[in-house]
């Protein structure tokens, strides 16, 4: 009997000659299979499915894991209001865990042999595919031929050929991951540390000018609706978000981050939706939360962001902080409106009814209600009185 491969494939070049060198040159019998995250659309998956078949693939399958993208990784990202190193709203590099996941279990289901991805030495991907698989299949051989074999772009492409199989594989300047959370851009320019990336390279143009405002609404923290209108799939209101936030551009930035391996990496993105997601709801949270609850969920969200980004999803640390920044959403409701422009937004305001600005103790600047003048001082009096320790105490020490 023929050993069973599954190939994680995305109908690239790499995993494109992975399945097809796998039938023809070892012998396996080859299921090529599409984790969807949300980046491919419905014609890129009937294409991916034909080809899978003409590059000798046994059997081809999508596997659609967006919902459950969202529903385990994603809500949590817009709850920690996840940005890695304060920029990157760790776009396609969350998806592939969840590729991952969907793969390894496809592999157990049909009792694989080995699995296969496109991967090379040199990224973060590597580490996401294997440790996932390491962990979740573990009596499961892995196989990547483009790190291991050290195979160039145009080995690949001529291959491809001598076997009968022609596809666009040109280089491009850019290379792009499309996925449900933005788009990430690698080449041309991002090589160049000095250099920013054209209006050209990014896949969304600038068609508005003006302004205009969005109105997003929560409940509990997770999106609800979208300039009035209600959502009961959140999937479909991220993407009416990213449909108008990226008709002005907005979303569009440089990452310069640490890389798992251990080197300095650059990435550019456009990510609408992400950003407006995130700014509004990190916005009504300044509203309905208190003091320590944006403290602590701040430092665990950034936790949460870089265990997710260095592929510790598994990590079982990661269901505690999800529970925490679960519970922490339980006032986070309410709309909040932000003005739209060419490559920009500003918040304007909330309207809800956790508002915590709205109390009948005073408005800030002001009148207090809820305390006397003589209070005032008090408290001024009592808060002071360490500093005035010290300074007493050292009365030599210029400031």
């Amino acid at each position: 009997m023929k050993k069973k491969v599954v190939v994680a494939f995305s109908g690239g070049l790499d995993t494109s000659f992975t399945v097809m060198y796998l039938a023809k040159e070892k012998g396996y019998e080859v299921y090529a299979a599409c984790a969807n995250t949300g980046g491919f659309s419905a014609e890129q998956l009937k294409q991916n499915e034909e080809n899978a078949y003409k590059l000798g693939a046994t059997k081809y399958v999508t596997i659609d894991v967006t919902r459950e993208y969202y529903e385990k990784s994603l809500k949590y990202m817009v709850f920690g209001n996840v940005l890695r190193n304060g920029t990157y709203p760790i776009s396609v590099s969350s998806e592939r865990i969840f590729q991952a996941l969907a793969i390894a279990r496809y592999a157990n289901e049909i009792g694989a042999d080995a699995i296969a991805h496109g991967s090379t030495g040199a990224g973060n991907d590597q580490v996401r595919f294997d440790m996932t698989f390491l962990v979740l299949a573990p009596n499961v051989e892995i196989i990547t031929l483009t790190r291991d074999m050290a195979l160039s772009r145009d080995y690949e492409i001529n291959y491809l050929k001598e076997h009968g199989f022609e596809a666009d594989f040109v280089k491009m300047k850019y290379s792009y991951n499309v996925g449900l959370w933005g788009t990430s851009i690698c080449g041309g320019e991002i090589l160049d540390s000095a250099q920013g990336l054209p209006e050209s390279a990014y896949l969304k143009q600038v068609k508005k000018e003006g302004s205009e405002q969005l109105r997003i609404e929560f409940k509990k923290g997770e999106i609800h609706a979208v300039n009035g209108e209600v959502f009961d799939d959140p999937i479909k209101a991220i993407q009416k978000v990213e449909e108008i936030g990226a008709a002005y551009g907005i979303g569009r930035d440089m990452h310069v981050g640490d890389t798992i391996i251990g080197i300095k990496g650059r990435v550019g993105f456009e990510a609408a939706a992400p950003m407006l997601i995130i700014g509004a709801h990190r916005f009504l949270e300044k509203y309905t939360l208190s003091k320590w609850q944006q403290y602590w969920k701040d430092q665990v969200g950034n936790w949460y962001g870089m265990f997710l980004h260095e592929s510790q999803y598994l990590e079982p640390v990661m269901r505690d902080i999800e529970a925490m920044l679960q519970e922490s959403q339980r006032h986070v409701n309410g709309t909040v409106i932000l003005e739209l422009r060419p490559l920009s937004f500003s918040t304007v305001g909330v309207e809800s009814a956790d508002d915590l600005v709205k109390t009948k103790f005073g408005e800030y600047g002001e009148m207090q209600k809820g305390w006397t003048a003589d209070d005032a001082k008090g408290f001024i009096k009592v808060l002071s009185t360490p500093l005035r320790v010290y300074y007493t105490n050292h009365k030599d020490e210029k400031i």
